[in-house]
């Protein structure tokens, strides 16, 4: 099952810093909330807002098989920039500790990640990887 997605995009702010960044180089908010609402209109329930780690950004959506948390994360020291998409479930904190996040990957939301992205005209370079869950 694919869990992690790298692509090229250009749509989306890789340039300007935001005053609300918790460190320098921590884009893709704008990413997450274009994701959020192709999964609602696609009738995922996701979080009002994403949230912000210092690597990244990252939303939570209910699958039919529970909840499952996206985390995007921009890489501008690999050429010309590279985005990262990864799936995990959503666990609590000894579960997550223990690899959870990991297991139990709903195939919905896996196809639901997919499809968004390898419809998306703003997606280029679109690689999966992560296979297994």
């Amino acid at each position: 099952m694919r869990r992690v997605a790298s692509f090229k995009s250009s749509a989306f702010n890789t340039s300007e810093e935001r005053d609300y960044f918790a460190n320098s180089g921590c884009f893709g908010d704008d990413l997450a909330k274009w994701m959020m609402v192709r999964l609602r209109n696609s009738g995922y329930e996701t979080d009002a807002e994403p949230g912000q780690e210092d690597f990244g950004w990252y939303f939570n959506f209910q699958a039919p098989a529970g909840a499952h948390c996206c985390i995007v994360v921009y890489q501008s020291a690999e050429p010309d920039g590279v985005w990262h998409m990864f799936l995990e479930r959503k666990r609590g904190i000894i579960p997550s500790l223990l690899g959870g996040r990991n297991v139990g990957i709903d195939p919905a939301a896996v196809r639901a990640v997919t499809k968004t992205l390898e419809s998306a005209s703003e997606i280029s370079e679109l690689r999966y990887g992560g296979e297994g869950a």
